[in-house]
């Protein structure tokens, strides 16, 4: 943008500690900026434009397109579809604010901050968008369910605290694992046991879960830069695979919540 002028990027080993998180992205990091700075940097190319928009646009569509689709009106499930339309909207308002003010001129601490409220807002998908399926899962057992949601709940806390507290990729990824395995178990309890809900939902569920584990590990394991450190310094590095697999996963979510919803209109739980 001609109103934007463009630093000069500079290099890994010149970036603060703080920063030095990928050693093979070599070059495109942008210097040490105030607000406006890094608010600048969104009309020019560097290492990180490709990590906003991998999410911010997905913020843009969800938060446009998805109201128009789901179903507000229907009666008993108006809590399940604000919790579902703030799940799909929270990690990609993290992501966005985490990346774009990471070199803020605050330093370690900003960083630190972006990097909390980026972890939250994984954490919250992960929490909001499975407590309808806790909901459906176990609609016919009160009690079973009741105690589902508040274990549920409770796992989600401690996932929060690892998650923001963790200091490695593997730990941030290792705290979402009890929360994976429960929603195993209800899927579970679907396939084979007494759980409720649309059969229609599951292929989603277990591919929104997949690309989720897959983008997780895509990003621990730093692929594909590590075979060619600097060659994916822009572009196609593992952070925004991951991004772009997260936003795909937030997709399968939405579609198995609205075959769960379409069910759940009509379904009544057969008589004690």
């Amino acid at each position: 943008m001609a109103f934007v002028k463009k630093p000069k990027l500079i290099e890994y080993h010149t970036i603060p500690p703080h920063l030095q998180f990928n050693d093979f992205v070599h070059t495109g990091y942008r210097p040490v900026s105030t607000f406006k700075g890094c608010v600048d940097s969104l009309f020019y190319l560097h290492n990180e434009f490709g990590n906003i928009y991998t999410h911010a646009i997905p913020f843009v569509c969800f938060a446009l397109l998805l109201p128009l689709n789901i179903p507000w009106w229907q009666a008993g499930a108006g809590w399940i579809c604000v919790l579902h339309y703030l799940a799909c909207l929270s990690p990609t308002v993290g992501s966005v604010l985490y990346h774009t003010f990471m070199n803020h001129e605050g330093g370690e601490f900003i960083y630190d901050t972006l990097l909390s409220l980026d972890m939250f807002g994984v954490c919250l998908v992960n929490t909001l968008g499975a407590l309808p399926i806790v909901h459906i899962t176990l609609l016919c057992y009160p009690d079973a369910r009741n105690a589902a949601l508040l274990a549920y709940i409770s796992l989600s806390v401690y996932g929060v605290y690892c998650a923001v507290t963790a200091r490695t990729n593997v730990r941030r990824l290792q705290s979402f694992f009890w929360q994976a395995v429960f929603r195993l178990v209800l899927y579970m309890l679907r396939w084979y046991g007494p759980g409720t809900g649309n059969p229609a939902s599951m292929p989603f569920y277990a591919i929104m879960d997949s690309l989720a584990v897959l983008g997780g590990l895509v990003n621990v394991a730093r692929m594909p830069e590590r075979m060619s450190p600097g060659s994916f310094d822009y572009w196609l590095n593992s952070h925004q695979i991951m991004h772009v697999l997260v936003a795909l996963s937030i997709v399968y979510l939405h579609w198995g919540m609205m075959e769960d919803l379409v069910w759940l209109e009509t379904f009544e739980c057969p008589p004690e």
